[in-house]
């Protein structure tokens, strides 16, 4: 098969399209021929690499993707060849004390496609059958590949562990990002006001077009916490996101008393310093999480297939320039996800 792939860490310059071995399915597995793959920023950062990352060499990256199944391990009932499907890229192993009770984003030995074990930057891929949600017939296959992490994540991250509730005011900083576009629609599909913090006049008008109420331009607003402090009567707001990071003093000041401050990420970097004060003083919560559980992202994709959440795709390229995707990515040029077309 053909794969995108790298044999050691760095730029964009490792990257290799190129042969690799097909993969055949094991017991309860499928072997799926990919149609499209979906970027995340993870995709860049495995490849730069950091301190202590352990992989099997060569590596590919990816962990968004959709496509039909082409053959069957032993022992697998519930799929057909030929059904075509969405991949959870969240691996939980399906025996530990977490997983046996429908909380597999918390599995003790768990991993993400694409970052620890080999992903979909490819054609063929083999997973386990819980990995995998049954598309239409007719749904796009860019559209499936685009909605799985983002959607999940945020889904996650906004109902299970921030509790958003109708009325309440949620901000969301950056305008752009997959997990910030699938956050303004599930933000407006549980009935919240969305302010959208971003750096780019463009995504501000994107944002609005996916329902967010109040556009704050940081630019011209570098205090932006001041802002969110004026828009809301000097009330501050019931949630923010932040999977920036080095923004969490921001945030802190722009929350009202009792606020919750949810994070999936740390784009901006992974150490910072914060005041507590802020934390004690006005009763803070900070609620991070990963991906979801298996039922959360079934619940996501079937309003996704629903057309009650519409991924937002910024750009495709073909499979070989996975460079040049990951380019775009990495220098913020995207408003929601880049794909990967898989011949």
């Amino acid at each position: 098969m053909k794969a995108v792939l790298f044999h050691q860490h760095g730029g964009p310059e490792v990257l290799q399209y190129t042969d690799f071995p097909t993969p055949q399915p094991k017991a309860g597995e499928v072997l799926i021929r990919l149609r499209a793959a979906a970027l995340n920023r993870m995709d860049v950062f495995v490849r730069n690499g950091w301190a202590g990352l352990k992989l099997e060499m060569p590596h590919i990256n990816g962990a968004d993707g959709a496509g039909e199944i082409e053959a069957l391990g032993e022992n697998v009932t519930e799929f057909q060849v030929g059904d075509r499907v969405a991949i959870n890229a969240n691996l939980g192993c399906g025996e530990c004390e977490f997983c046996k009770t429908g909380r597999d984003n918390l599995c003790k030995h768990w991993h993400l496609l694409g970052e620890t074990v080999r992903g979909t930057y490819c054609e063929y891929i083999c997973l386990p059958i819980r990995q995998l949600y049954k598309l239409p017939k007719d749904f796009d296959f860019h559209k499936s590949a685009a909605a799985a992490l983002v959607y999940q994540t945020a889904w996650h991250s906004m109902v299970s562990r921030g509790k958003v509730t109708a009325g309440e005011t949620v901000a969301i900083v950056g305008a752009g990002g997959g997990v910030n576009s699938a956050s303004i629609q599930i933000g407006k599909y549980l009935g919240a006001k969305v302010i959208v913090i971003g750096s780019n006049q463009k995504k501000l008008e994107q944002a609005e077009m996916l329902g967010a109420d109040v556009l704050i331009d940081r630019l011209k607003e570098e205090d932006w916490s001041k802002s969110i402090f004026l828009t809301t009567e000097k009330r501050g707001v019931d949630v923010i996101v932040d999977n920036v990071g080095t923004t969490f003093p921001l945030s802190f000041r722009a929350l009202k008393k009792g606020g919750r401050l949810l994070t999936v990420g740390n784009s901006g970097a992974p150490k910072f310093e914060i005041d507590n004060r802020y934390i004690f003083a006005k009763h803070l919560s900070i609620l991070g999480s990963t991906m979801s559980t298996i039922s959360e992202f079934a619940e996501v994709m079937d309003l996704v297939v629903a057309g009650k959440l519409k991924p937002v795709i910024d750009k495709t390229f073909d499979l070989k320039d996975a460079a040049l995707a990951q380019e775009r990515l990495w220098h913020n040029e995207n408003f929601g996800k880049i794909t990967l077309n898989i011949q």
